[in-house]
């Protein structure tokens, strides 16, 4: 490969987010900043250093101005801040802001964005963990590759022409026509080609080393590997792959009270979504119970977050014989979930789990989309009785039909809540809710076009109830 294709490979690192979520890079968060409830999106950029676009909405009125500022999650530079950056508002829509950010390096991959609110009722402030990780190089334009190339070459070949003007032309008096080429400016053009042709060598050799480099700090995912040590167990095992980056699996937190979160699902019919908790038995190794399944072919999204709030996201495959099973219990949770297309989903005894959303409206990929739940009872009316699960309204997962996303959303947004207790205690604390209301609201911005399935787990009566959806993103 040329010295200007590699170039173009180590110039062009992504930095997509693998941030506790598959093929889904952006951030969404909604919380409150002081006296102002902000919806936010933080797009990351495509290379590091690089720049991430926030787009901020106040469903609060008053907001006049919107502060941005990015440090990493964890350390001293998390202490020294940058000046912030002033989001700007579109003429027209006065609760809109939006802003770019440099993210100046990739470190662990935790960053945090400080969002700093002022209007009319006063200012506020939270703090939003924001991923950035290289997770693929690019190469470069076609097109401007050969137009790179041919500059080379032209100017390797113009320059080793000049020197042989240049030493057959210097000792001409003036006004002297020149006399052709001598067998000395000839070996002096043939010692400048091969010095020249040296230096591409040895600049190709530097950018292939680089190359190289930069590849060994792209993103690598934890391999995950399931087995069935004994009826009715999944034994799980995470590996690191090999990253440049130190990572450890002996540092996790919790996270809603669980150090994994494991999502086994059906595939690729789907019609089976179990949301299990897996306890560790040794560092990189989960076991946990499970419930009555038929044979068939499952694959697992296990979340995890470091103690540096760092998410990721592991995916694997089993396969699994019958297994007889045992009830589940606890914050365990699932079952059969066949979709409907009519926004109503079957809970039993009369129930029913119902997605109220607009059905003129299309959704589009990667906008900011409220997506929000209700149980009613057997008179049509809204329960009465929701609880909280797991700290939180509810949970939903957003997997596309091909496999290639899947997300962990909370009423809170797309981030894990054990990164934003990393990011910002204060923001933590503030966010824990009471009883849920009548309906539960998952903000989030479906990746790319396509179909999806939409899992949520709301908890009614001591029972945690999951209803399946599907969704098309234009």
């Amino acid at each position: 490969m040329s010295a200007v294709k590699r170039f173009a490979l180590l110039a062009a690192l992504s930095a997509i987010s693998a941030f506790a979520h598959v093929g889904s890079p952006d951030v969404f968060f909604e919380g409150k900043a002081g006296p102002y409830q902000l919806l936010i999106s933080i797009r990351p950029p495509d290379a590091i250093p690089g720049v991430a676009r926030v787009e901020v909405r106040s469903l609060t009125p008053g907001i006049q101005r919107v502060e941005l500022t990015p440090t990493p999650m964890t350390g001293e530079a998390a202490k020294h801040p940058p000046t912030p950056d002033i989001a700007q508002s579109p003429a027209g829509d006065p609760q809109y802001f939006e802003g770019s950010l440099w993210l100046m390096n990739i470190g662990s991959g935790s960053w945090k964005v400080r969002v700093h609110a002022f209007g009319k009722s006063g200012e506020g402030d939270m703090q939003i963990p924001v991923p950035a990780l290289p997770q693929r190089m690019r190469p470069m334009n076609q097109g401007v590759s050969y137009f790179l190339i041919g500059m080379m070459v032209f100017l390797t070949v113009g320059m080793v022409a000049l020197v042989g003007a240049a030493v057959r032309d210097s000792r001409l008096e003036p006004g002297a026509e020149s006399k052709g080429w001598s067998a000395r400016t000839a070996g002096i053009m043939a010692g400048v080609s091969a010095l020249l042709i040296f230096i591409l060598w040895s600049g190709n050799n530097w950018w292939t080393a680089e190359a190289s480099s930069a590849s060994e700090r792209i993103y690598k995912p934890l391999s995950l590997t399931a087995t069935v040590p004994e009826p009715s167990q999944l034994l799980v095992q995470l590996t690191d792959p090999g990253w440049v980056i130190p990572r450890r699996l002996d540092d996790l937190t919790l996270d809603h009270g669980h150090l994994m979160h494991l999502f086994l699902v059906e595939w690729p019919e789907m019609n089976r979504v179990y949301h299990l908790h897996p306890d560790q038995k040794a560092t990189g190794y989960f076991q946990t119970a499970l419930p009555l399944l038929p044979k068939g072919n499952y694959k697992i999204y296990a979340d995890i977050v470091h103690d540096t709030g760092f998410a990721e996201t592991a995916v694997g495959d089993v396969s699994l014989p019958d297994i007889a099973g045992q009830p589940l219990s606890g914050d365990d949770a699932g079952g059969v979930t066949t979709p409907v297309n009519d926004g109503s989903f079957d809970l039993g005894n009369g129930y029913r789990m119902v997605w109220q959303h607009d059905k003129s409206k299309p959704i589009a990929a990667t906008a900011l989309t409220l997506f929000p739940f209700a149980i009613v009872g057997p008179d049509g009316k809204p329960a009465s009785d929701l609880e909280q699960y797991m700290g939180m309204g509810g949970h939903a997962e957003f997997i596309k039909l091909d496999g290639s996303v899947f997300a962990h959303v909370h009423p809170s947004g797309s981030v894990p809540m054990a990164s934003v207790e990393v990011a910002s205690p204060e923001t933590m604390m503030g966010m824990h809710e009471g009883a849920p209301g009548s309906s539960v609201s998952f903000p989030y911005g479906l990746p790319t076009p396509g179909k999806y399935r939409i899992l949520v787990q709301m908890k009614r009566a001591g029972k945690v109830e999951t209803g399946a959806f599907e969704a098309t993103a234009n």
